[in-house]
């Protein structure tokens, strides 16, 4: 997982670089809370109505997802998620960049994230 600060590239310029690289880009938008965040990725990544809503099903769900980019025979992805200052001071934050650094691994080149701090 690559981590840059809001300051350093613009969406538009990552999403730029993205393309060039040949990959898809999934924007994660900024959320404060662990509920938030959980909720955020399960709408953006299309996750399952049984969605479990909790760092478990996140995993899971992550799993699934990076199953489903080796099966549909497009581009790779890369995620860029959006994290909020206020965020970044929650418990469950290192989790979270643990399960998606531990969701890339199991990629492989089909998934990619980029951690973008917001001021």
């Amino acid at each position: 997982m690559k981590i840059y600060s809001a300051d350093t590239w613009t969406l538009d310029e990552l999403r730029d670089q993205i393309a060039d690289a040949g990959r898809r880009t999934v924007l994660v938008p900024p959320a404060a809370t662990k509920q938030a965040v959980l909720e955020v990725f399960g709408q953006v990544l299309d996750f399952p109505e049984y969605y479990g809503i909790n760092l478990d099903a996140l995993n899971d769900s992550l799993h699934d997802f990076a199953d489903g980019l080796s099966e549909d025979g497009q581009a790779p992805v890369t995620l860029i998620w959006q994290v909020p200052a206020a965020y970044r001071t929650d418990r469950s934050f290192g989790v979270v960049c643990e399960i998606l650094q531990d969701a890339e691994a199991y990629a492989g080149r089909d998934l990619a994230v980029i951690a973008v701090f917001q001021q």
